[in-house]
């Protein structure tokens, strides 16, 4: 234990008021004295107010970084956003402090708060959960403390108001910051407490996590055990998106909207059958009502006389409480048939906490391919989402294989029911932690610099002994320094400053690392399409919940990796000289999770905290395929959510010439291969298909060709394809999927590229090049190749893996504001929009 650190920093912005605690922390009395709190509205502004709110209490009561001994943080149940910037934060200071950081309860710090102000009896907590929803918990208030009597879950106010109604408890203590909306549906169940009890304070907090760890539960002073990414939030429900999913899957009519052969299609369909299988030919989605004989059928041949029949499986789906997931053979190169062979499934039920695992099944054929094991994190992690903090089930006592799959998901044996099988078999009982899915972090294409690459990469910055030193001048800027850390004989002289960017605009979370001669030394990434597929679309919320469960890890791989190509030992976050993120524009659920992690991390490690334009980093995108790329040029952003025309004077001098009036090419692909029933995403397959298909075979509109200006429009051209693909169908004739996706590509092309042309010859720019996810498609690539080789300018393309979301794109443009000094204040938001005209 290191003894000088002995506090710990809590806090809580899981509703409209941001609570903060500092305590001392005790080991051989397990006690935590409040040094301060304080407690602030923040009225939907506590990504802005967390942070300097923290500093300053920090400095108030004499406690440096260097003291804090662990990070105790509110998971909810509250705003989803809410909670999540408390948690990303909490991650990013947890991680750069290389301390633990241990959750709990935001209501549990509400019961914690009333009983400090000598309230006792039965205390009710109703937390606001929006939707005219709450979040009620029941507490037993005595002179011992507070004891939970109920678990997390949420309800529709009314419906609770109605349960009280029929309780009789007049005495009853009521608390919440619901009661704020709510008050006249419960002030006749029992006695309200001062207002100022209703919401978590820091001494709460800190009292919560005293109880904690006298339970056994955690240890304040045990950082391995309580690792910043293992903390997770607490919701009690899944998305919409996935709520409404499940409705749908539990109804037996046999319909998948938008399959392919379907007669009509619109853009508003949901495609099931977008789920793909991965590499081994397994595709995983949520049971539904058709495949319910499918399963009854395998339970028989699997589980015997105690199988479940079709009438006992489909009561299970539709309702709350109950999780349910399916495995299916496929083809991974093309989406989820309604016709796909069902080789596994698995179903929970989420009670008091506890996700108790009802079945598990697995066709003998397709064994050994750990579908049983990925069934279970999928089932664990809905039922996570849903309050459940643990995990049971029964297995056959002779049963050792299971036994051992089991065991080595952290699962423990706590007892034995006899003759609890039909036959008479024993069953044994084991619990154990929610399994869990981890999102990989993977390296982004081959953009970062290994031991082969280093010697090119030092000749273009003008270094001919291949060491990676400063250069001269670089000491005009903050932490141009050489050094040789931990006095190792075969690291490489560190060429600072060494900056970690993160990227989470949309859906994927990546992070990386790039020394001070532009050199990446990582950049990996996490990719969450498999939770996306199943959709159609990018669903934000899910996007959100995923990038809070993958940044640490992402952030870890890319310091390891970094550390790797740097021939170190570890590279740790006090060795950094800044952290960067993107902040604009993007989904601002995800967007928010990055910039909090990154804003903790900056202050834990107490180095400068710069933000990024996401935009700006697909422009900067092609300075990691050529280093030598300088403006002037002309550039094609185009993407998922982006399609524009800009004019780069010079690196942050940019003019936006064109844009699209509607949708935007990548989404216009998604949209297309949506309508034809082939997945998401649609750019690749769509791009497959037409590399077979005849580009002239359909006249779909090139619309705005000749309009005279640099806008752009897709959305008339989608219309025409869905319409083309309605006629077909409705007179019976089956799809030329290879033509039609031929023809809408050659539609986008010819308008891309006639702008292009335009757009080069009206500024004169020596230089054309391209950005964004849609900059990958092979089509758009050779067209341009051939107008630039027509108009004599020079061609710059990104690498094929940095067209995407990366990190390393933020990394580069981070790298020059950081030599600017463009430093950022930690009480910076995310922004849903940014401008790239305007500096920011």
């Amino acid at each position: 234990m290191n003894t000088q650190r002995s506090f710990v920093l809590a806090f809580d912005t899981a509703n409209e008021v941001i609570a903060i605690g500092l305590g001392k922390l005790d080991a051989a009395t397990q006690s935590i004295e409040c040094v301060a709190s304080v407690e602030v509205e923040a009225r939907r502004a506590s990504n802005t107010q967390l942070l300097p709110r923290i500093d300053e209490l920090c400095a108030q009561a004499g406690v440096g970084r260097g003291e804090i001994a662990c990070v105790a943080v509110g998971r909810g149940p509250g705003s989803f956003t809410g909670v999540r910037i408390a948690l990303a934060c909490a991650k990013g200071i947890a991680s750069a402090l290389e301390v633990g950081l241990v959750g709990v309860s935001s209501l549990d710090a509400v019961a914690w708060g009333a009983w400090k102000a000598s309230e006792r009896g039965s205390l009710l907590v109703v937390a606001d959960a929006m939707r005219r929803e709450v979040y009620p918990v029941e507490y037993r208030l005595s002179d011992a403390g507070a004891e939970r009597v109920t678990a997390d879950r949420v309800i529709k106010a009314d419906a609770f108001a109605e349960e009280l109604g029929a309780t009789s408890a007049s005495d009853r203590l009521i608390a919440g910051d619901a009661l704020r909306k709510y008050v006249e549906l419960f002030e006749g169940a029992g006695i309200l407490l001062p207002e100022a009890l209703w919401t978590p304070t820091g001494a709460g907090l800190l009292m919560a996590l005293r109880a904690s760890w006298r339970a056994g539960e955690c240890d304040p002073f045990d950082a391995e055990r309580h690792d910043p990414a293992f903390a997770l939030p607490v919701y009690t429900r899944l998305s919409d998106a996935e709520e409404n999913e499940r409705q749908r899957l539990a109804r037996a009519d046999g319909a998948l909207a938008g399959k392919r052969g379907s007669k009509h299609v619109t853009m508003n369909d949901t495609a099931i059958a977008n789920a793909r299988a991965n590499g081994e030919g397994i595709a995983y989605k949520p049971l539904d009502a058709c495949h319910v004989a499918d399963v009854a059928a395998l339970e028989a041949a699997v589980m015997g006389t105690d199988a479940w029949n079709e009438t006992l499986v489909a009561d299970e789906l539709g309702r709350a409480d109950r999780v349910w997931w399916a495995a299916y053979a496929a083809d991974p190169k093309m989406p989820l048939s309604a016709e796909a062979p069902l080789v596994g499934y698995a179903g929970g039920w989420v009670v008091d906490g506890d996700l108790q695992i009802l079945k598990v099944g697995v066709d003998p054929a397709w064994r050994r391919h750990g579908i049983a094991r990925v069934l279970l994190a999928r089932v664990a992690d809905d039922a996570r989402n849903l309050g459940a903090r643990t995990s049971s089930l029964e297995v056959r006592a002779a049963n050792a294989g299971a036994q051992a799959l089991y065991a080595a998901l952290g699962y423990e044996v706590l007892g034995r029911r006899p003759r609890y099988y039909s036959d008479g078999e024993d069953a044994l009982i084991m619990q154990g932690p929610l399994p869990t899915i981890t999102l990989a972090a993977v390296p982004n294409g081959e953009s970062v610099a290994d031991e082969s690459r280093r010697g090119a990469s030092c000749a273009a910055l003008g270094r001919e002994d291949g060491a990676a030193n400063a250069q001269p001048g670089h000491a005009s800027y903050p932490g141009a320094t050489e050094v040789a850390p931990y006095g190792e004989s075969d690291v490489i002289a560190t060429n600072h400053p060494l900056i970690l960017a993160i990227e989470s605009s949309c859906d994927e979370t990546a992070a990386a690392v790039i020394d001070g001669g532009g050199v990446l030394r990582s950049d990996v990434v996490a990719t969450q399409v498999d939770f996306h597929a199943r959709f159609g679309g990018v669903v934000p919320e899910i996007a959100s919940r995923k990038h809070i469960e993958a940044i640490c890890g992402v952030c870890d791989e890319a310091l390891d990796v970094a550390a790797a190509s740097l021939g170190r030992s570890s590279l740790r976050w006090r060795d950094l000289d800044a952290v960067a993120v993107t902040y604009a524009p993007g989904l601002v659920g995800a967007l928010v999770v990055g910039v909090a992690f990154a804003k903790g991390a900056a202050w834990g490690a107490d180095i400068p905290f710069i933000v990024v334009n996401h935009l700006e980093g697909h422009l900067y995108a092609n300075k990691i395929g050529l280093e030598d790329f300088a403006p002037p040029a002309v550039v094609s952003l185009v993407s998922g959510g982006n399609t524009l025309l800009v004019y780069m004077a010079d690196w942050g001098d940019y003019r936006v010439l064109g844009t699209t009036v509607d949708d935007a090419v990548g989404e216009a692909f998604d949209k297309v291969a949506k309508a034809l029933g082939l997945g998401y995403p649609g750019g690749p397959v769509v791009s497959k298909f037409a590399a077979e298909g005849d580009p002239d075979a359909i006249p779909f509109p090139r619309a705005m060709l000749h309009s005279g200006d640099l806008r752009f429009s897709l959305s008339g051209l989608k219309t025409a394809v869905v319409t083309y693909i309605n006629n077909e169908r409705a007179a019976g004739r089956e799809l030329n999927v290879p033509d039609i996706c031929a023809s809408f590509t050659a539609a986008v092309v010819d308008v891309q590229v006639a702008k292009a042309r335009m757009a080069l010859r009206e500024t004169g720019a020596p230089t054309f090049c391209l950005g964004g996810g849609v900059a990958a498609n092979p089509t758009l690539r050779a067209a341009y190749e051939q107008m630039c080789a027509e108009e004599g300018v020079r061609l710059v393309m990104p690498p094929l893996a940095s067209c995407g979301d990366n990190a390393g794109m933020i990394a580069e443009v981070a790298l020059d504001r950081y030599r600017a000094g463009a430093f950022s204040p930690l009480s910076t938001d995310a922004l849903a929009h940014g401008d790239l005209e305007v500096p920011y």
